[in-house]
């Protein structure tokens, strides 16, 4: 690999010749990382690239495009949880009866090489404008349903201050909608943004306002982060962190544990662990449900239930999420195992069936 000693490390990545000037990429891939970049945006912020050691390191794994990607599994797909065909009007997504996802833009501060979006988003694109963003905040306004909305993308923190508060401020005047929901990267990815305008913009009345902050690993916890972590908690705005389980990153307990107790340690409530979601040419970072089940059970006991999150998996097609355990409780032999594994007999109550 070249030396990344000599290149500024204070620019975002996004071409192949920028990889492979950086030490990130061989020369010999130059010509398949172009075809990658002809579907897949690639962005490599300072903050993220100061962190990556090695390109097959968990952070760089992430960010870093690979000719992989020009391989497609049979079991993944163009639109892997339904997003397009659950889509009434640009920008709005509609899987679950009382929430919405809203869409204003798909620019990311990096882009991850397992996004279920992938094809989507990128830096030249997917600005909702006026037009569209009005009909878009016009289908919420007529479904009286909706009580939650999802502001993502893209990540909606790459928007000005002036153009999401100007969104959040149009949401907060619907009355049925109680709940706003931001997920980012943000806050790790790229926290110089978290300035006090874009708080400012963040600050609802009205509604609950709710951040979850994407993160797969204890690394991205930078000095920079949790200062921007800091800011956001000191203005009343709960914090729960999402990850993907991914091979190579974060795929064992020990980096599990890391990185949840980076997040409780940093005011952030481990919400969801998602199962990959079968985009196209991620399969390098499959990591079986039995497995993830295996890593979820030996977390218990090892952890605080604070840093326990909702293992999930996002049923193809746009069916919605459902929990996949572990389990710890067998019915028919009247039996729940510890967290170490031994198993105990329940008495009734527990087990009496009928009324």
């Amino acid at each position: 690999m070249p030396s990344r000693s000599s290149p500024s490390r204070n620019e975002t990545l996004r071409t192949p010749g920028a990889l492979i000037e950086h030490g990130l990429a061989r020369p010999d891939d130059r010509a398949a990382l172009e075809r990658v970049a002809q579907d897949y945006a690639t962005a490599i912020p300072p903050t993220f690239l100061h962190l990556i050691e090695r390109p097959d390191d968990p952070i760089g794994l992430q960010v870093i495009p690979s000719p992989d990607e020009l391989e497609m599994a049979p079991y993944e797909r163009e639109d892997p949880i339904g997003d397009d065909a659950l889509s009434p009007v640009p920008g709005i997504v509609h899987r679950y009866a009382d929430r919405a996802l809203l869409k204003p833009l798909l620019i990311c501060p990096l882009y991850c090489r397992f996004c279920f979006r992938r094809e989507h988003v990128g830096p030249d694109g997917g600005l909702l404008d006026e037009a569209a963003l009005e009909r878009a905040l016009e289908w919420l306004r007529s479904h009286e349903a909706i009580r939650e909305v999802i502001l993502t993308g893209g990540d909606p923190l790459m928007l000005s201050p002036r153009r999401l508060g100007y969104i959040l401020r149009e949401l907060e005047n619907i009355e049925h909608i109680t709940t706003v929901r931001i997920h980012s990267r943000v806050p790790l990815a790229a926290p110089e943004r978290i300035t006090d305008d874009l708080m400012d913009a963040m600050e609802l009345e009205r509604q609950a306002m709710w951040l979850v902050v994407h993160a797969n690993h204890e690394r991205e916890f930078t000095e920079t982060g949790r200062a921007a972590l800091r800011r956001i908690v000191r203005r009343g705005i709960p914090v729960l962190g999402q990850s993907v389980l991914l091979r190579g990153v974060n795929d064992s307990v020990s980096a599990l544990e890391g990185l949840f107790r980076a997040m409780v340690e940093n005011r952030m409530k481990p919400y969801y662990l998602h199962q990959l979601d079968p985009a196209p040419g991620t399969s390098r970072f499959y990591v079986p449900i039995t497995e993830g089940r295996r890593l979820l059970a030996g977390l218990r006991g090892r952890v605080t239930g604070l840093a326990w999150p909702t293992y999930v998996l996002d049923i193809p097609g746009g069916h919605g999420k459902v929990p996949l355990g572990p389990d710890y409780l067998e019915t028919e032999k009247r039996t729940v195992s510890d967290p170490s594994g031994k198993r105990h007999t329940l008495l009734p109550p527990d087990t009496h069936s009928g009324n």
